[in-house]
């Protein structure tokens, strides 16, 4: 088995060696759901929050699929994976394909600079984690083009609501803020325990608004920002023991 598993319905093999029918609209439509947990040591972080989201976008999207038998073959693929850090994919496909993959951790430096890229989310998928992904990547390469490294997305009215795969907080005057889930951002599951640990407000806000009130981010739209503030430092500390805390110590 190579160092990346996958698992296709309890099958399971090399990451190369996993395929789905060409005729699965998951694949030909982007119809159907995943989530990403973070695996420290091998152990994943939040699995059952996990489960839980998947399952309320599969329900949104109408979209069934056997609860059971994906438990069954994520134990699986972690008992095979070992004790490594990364990431556990699952994808639920329109085609009946629950589909499982190991993936390394991306790379990512102390900080990103951000470009701000206009985005409308689509009100029917609000809620769910679909396989509907395209303007997401397109944000971030977009981004790219502009010479930052992510993308933060924008409404067309300027209300700032997240980045394509992260959620997105600011500090004023030393309090922590993040937009609300009614302006229509995902409830990302780690941005649910920063507002535990935090106590942040859910505040809306506009992008004129921000610069100059940021930080772990380096730049927006070219406005350079501080790096690594105590907040941020705060905080990455209080989450690594929340962390290490809910998975026992290991």
């Amino acid at each position: 088995m190579s160092a990346e598993i996958a698992s296709i319905n309890g099958v399971l093999s090399d990451v190369s060696a996993a395929y789905i029918p060409a005729t699965d609209d998951g694949l030909l439509r982007g119809d159907g759901v995943f989530e990403v947990a973070r695996l420290y040591s091998g152990v994943p972080f939040a699995l059952e929050e996990h489960y839980v989201r998947l399952a309320a976008s599969a329900a949104n999207l109408r979209l069934p699929y056997d609860e059971a038998a994906l438990k069954s073959e994520v134990t699986a693929v972690l008992s095979e994976y070992g004790s490594r850090d990364g990431c556990l994919r699952i994808v639920i496909t329109r085609g009946g394909i629950r589909l499982l993959l190991t993936e390394p951790l991306p790379a990512r430096g102390l900080a990103v600079s951000l470009a701000s890229v206009t985005y409308q989310p689509s009100v029917v998928l609000d809620g769910v984690k679909s396989l509907s992904y395209a303007a997401n990547m397109l944000a971030g390469r977009l981004a790219v083009e502009k010479g930052a490294d992510e993308a933060l997305l924008i409404t067309p009215e300027g209300m700032v609501l997240e980045a394509p795969t992260s959620t997105f907080f600011w500090v004023t005057n030393s309090e922590v803020f993040t937009p609300p889930l009614a302006d229509r951002i995902l409830e990302s599951i780690t941005r649910r325990h920063i507002l535990t640990i935090t106590g942040a407000t859910e505040k809306s806000i506009h992008l004129p608004d921000l610069l100059g009130k940021i930080q772990a981010v380096s730049a927006v739209d070219g406005h350079e920002l501080p790096v690594n503030g105590p907040m941020t430092v705060d905080l990455a500390g209080r989450l690594s023991d929340l962390v290490g805390s809910a998975l026992g110590g290991s």
